[in-house]
Order: structure tokens, then C-alpha cells, then sequence
């Protein structure tokens, strides 16, 4: 089995900030994960169904349009999961969207939470290091315009990596 994701790849300078802030917090962790907004979880796929995955992945794309995200502030999943992140305020639905078209055919996996899109910055530490995190970061804000995703393949070493991209295709939107 291949472990497997698909992300929204956060880009420079942005990723750098985020990720260099996550390990600077002690999330140990953060080293082996690009940062991102995850449209589809870990998820094991047989590699002789990698190419339906792909081919699944490029209709999506063809189909979906570029759109604006606003990363501003932080909020956590506290109590249920350890988690800080920063939040979307504009392309909250198009992520949805994504990841609701994205989690069909071969990737319709169950997911263990709602969705709620989100760039993880903090996860698994101390009570304290979250709550510095949620503070230190709470006027974090940046925009970019999304006009791919990603699928990521998991190596136990290596941690997460970006093995192929695909372009949004369809007319503009927002």
C-alpha cells in the first residue's frame, strides 16, 4: 500500500514563515510535512490503482477554476485534537468544494472529522506551547491565489512529498 494525500501547498514566503515556526515551537514533526491546507487525509492506496487516482485527480483539476485564499489569525480544534492553525477567511468554500469532488470514486474515504480547511501550525505539544502558538501567531496574515493542488506520497524517512501537480483548468472563479 501507498500512503497518499492531496494538499494546497502553501507558497513562499509563506511556507518557509509557517513551517520554520512549527519547529521552532517543538513540533517535531513539522520537518516531514510541507505546509499546506489538506483537501484529502492520509489516505492507503494500492499502487496498481495509482493511475485511476490520477486520472480521478486530473478531472477535478479540469474542471475546477483558480481561486483567492486569505490566511488571517489562528484557531484551534481544542478539546477534541492538540491542534493551533491558522484560518482561511476567503476560499473556505472553494477548499470545500475541492475537497468534497476530491474525496469521490477512488479517494471516497470516511473522514474521521468534518472538513474544515485549515494550515496546521502546531500540533501534538503541550498546552502551553499551543496556547503560544494560537498567540504568537494570531496576526499572521497572508493572500495567495490557488491555481493547483498537489498529491503528496508518504515516506516513512522522508515524511511528505510532493509527487505530481495538478492545474485547476476551469474558467476563473472566486
Amino acid at each position: 500500500m501507498s500512503t497518499i494525500g492531496v494538499a494546497v501547498a502553501i507558497p513562499e514566503p509563506w511556507a518557509s514563515e509557517l513551517q520554520d515556526y512549527r519547529k521552532a515551537v517543538g513540533d517535531h514533526t513539522a520537518a516531514m510535512i510541507p505546509t499546506h491546507i489538506t483537501l484529502v487525509p492520509p489516505t492507503e492506496v494500492e499502487p496498481d490503482r495509482m493511475a485511476e487516482v490520477e486520472r480521478h485527480l486530473e478531472d477535478v483539476a479540469a474542471r475546477s477554476g483558480p481561486f483567492r485564499v486569505h490566511l488571517r489569525g489562528t484557531g484551534t480544534f481544542r478539546p477534541v485534537s492538540p491542534v493551533v492553525f491558522v484560518t482561511l477567511v476567503q476560499g473556505i468554500s472553494r477548499c470545500e468544494q475541492l475537497a468534497k469532488a476530491l474525496c469521490r470514486g477512488p479517494l471516497d474515504v470516511e473522514l474521521q472529522y468534518p472538513y474544515h480547511p485549515h494550515v496546521t501550525v502546531a500540533h501534538h505539544l503541550d498546552d502551553d506551547l499551543l496556547d503560544q502558538a494560537f498567540d504568537e501567531l494570531a496576526g499572521f496574515e497572508c493572500r495567495f491565489e490557488v491555481e493547483r493542488f498537489h498529491l503528496y506520497g508518504h515516506d516513512p524517512h522522508l515524511g511528505w512529498r510532493p509527487t505530481r501537480d495538478f492545474p485547476l483548468q476551469a474558467v476563473r472563479g472566486r
